[in-house]
C-alpha cells in the first residue's frame, strides 16, 4: 500500500507594494536606496582657437574657396556639416595631451548642419567624424600632413576621404578609404580629382578671387565638367545675363524704332506721288 504525501501549502503571496517594507524590516536595502555613482562626464567646454595665423593669404581664401564650394555643391546646409581652421576632438587623451590641432577644412555627412559649434567634439557628435578632409600643404606643415595626419585620418578618424593640396596648386593628392586602408585616387584625363562622397571633381582653376590678384585655385566641377560657382560668381552671371537681356531688349526697340522711320519715310513718299498724279 502506497503512503500517500502530503502537499505543503502554498506560500502567501505579498503584494508589490508591502515587498519594500518587508525588505527593510528583514535589513535589507533594496537597489532604490543605494546612492548613485558620481559619473565624470566627458569635458565641452574646450579651447577652440590657438591663436597662430594662417601661412599666406592664399591658404585663408582656399580654405574660404573650399568651404563655399562644398555649400554650392551640396545646397543647404540642414543635413551637413562643413567648417574651416576648426578643433576636432576625438578623445580624452587628445585633451590631455593639449593636441588641439583641426584639419583645414572638414565635411561631416547625415548631421545637423545648422547648430552652432565652437569645435567638433566626437563624443557630442554621437562619435562621428569628419567624411572628408582636405589640408593646405606647407614648408612648415607637409611632412605632417603627408605622414601623421594621413594616419590619424585613416586609421583613427575612418575619414573616407582625405585631399592634399599644394601652394598654388602645385600638388594635388586624394586618398579614398577602401578596406580600412587609404588608396590614392588616380586623376581623370584633366588631372582632376574625383570625389565620391562630395560627387564632384576637383581640379586646378585660374582666375581672380574677390578682386585680388590672377592665380590657381582649387574648384570643383560637376560630373559633366562644368565649373560650380561660388555665390559672387553666380550672382555676377545673373548679372551679366540680365544685362545681356536688357541689351537684346534695347537692341530689338531700336530696331523696331528704325523701321517704323523707313515705314514712315516711305508712307510720306507715297502720299507725295499719289498728290502728282
Amino acid at each position: 500500500m502506497t503512503e500517500a504525501i502530503a502537499t505543503p501549502p502554498a506560500p502567501e503571496m505579498v503584494a508589490d507594494e508591502e515587498q519594500p517594507r518587508a525588505a527593510s524590516s528583514a535589513g535589507w536595502v533594496s537597489i532604490q536606496d543605494l546612492p548613485l555613482p558620481e559619473i565624470e562626464l566627458p569635458p565641452t567646454d574646450l579651447p577652440y582657437d590657438d591663436g597662430e595665423k594662417m601661412e599666406s593669404s592664399w591658404h585663408a581664401d582656399t580654405q574660404f574657396i573650399l568651404k563655399a564650394s562644398i555649400i554650392a555643391a551640396r545646397g543647404p546646409r540642414e543635413r551637413y556639416y562643413v567648417a574651416n581652421n576648426m578643433f576636432v576632438y576625438y578623445s580624452l587623451n587628445q585633451v590631455k595631451n593639449l593636441d588641439y590641432k583641426g584639419p583645414d577644412v572638414f565635411f561631416v555627412d547625415d548631421v545637423d548642419g545648422m547648430r552652432y559649434r565652437d569645435s567638433w567634439i566626437a563624443w557630442v557628435e554621437d562619435a562621428r567624424l569628419p567624411d572628408v578632409i582636405f589640408e593646405l600643404l606647407s614648408p612648415s606643415t607637409e611632412k605632417q600632413d603627408l605622414e601623421t595626419k594621413k594616419q590619424l585620418y585613416e586609421q583613427t578618424f575612418h575619414t573616407y576621404e582625405y585631399f592634399c593640396i599644394g601652394h598654388e596648386m602645385s600638388r594635388l593628392f586624394g586618398w579614398r578609404l577602401i578596406n580600412h586602408r587609404y588608396e590614392l585616387i588616380q586623376p581623370g584625363a584633366n588631372g582632376r580629382l574625383w570625389s565620391e562622397k562630395l560627387g564632384i571633381w576637383i581640379g586646378g582653376w585660374r582666375g581672380s578671387f574677390l578682386q585680388g590678384p590672377e592665380l590657381p585655385w582649387p574648384r570643383f566641377f560637376t560630373p559633366e565638367g562644368k565649373l560650380i560657382l561660388l555665390p559672387d560668381e553666380r550672382a555676377e552671371e545673373e548679372r551679366q545675363r540680365a544685362d545681356a537681356a536688357e541689351a537684346s531688349v534695347t537692341t530689338e526697340r531700336q530696331r523696331a524704332e528704325a523701321l517704323a522711320a523707313q515705314v514712315a519715310t516711305l508712307e510720306a513718299e507715297l502720299a507725295r506721288l499719289r498728290g502728282q498724279v
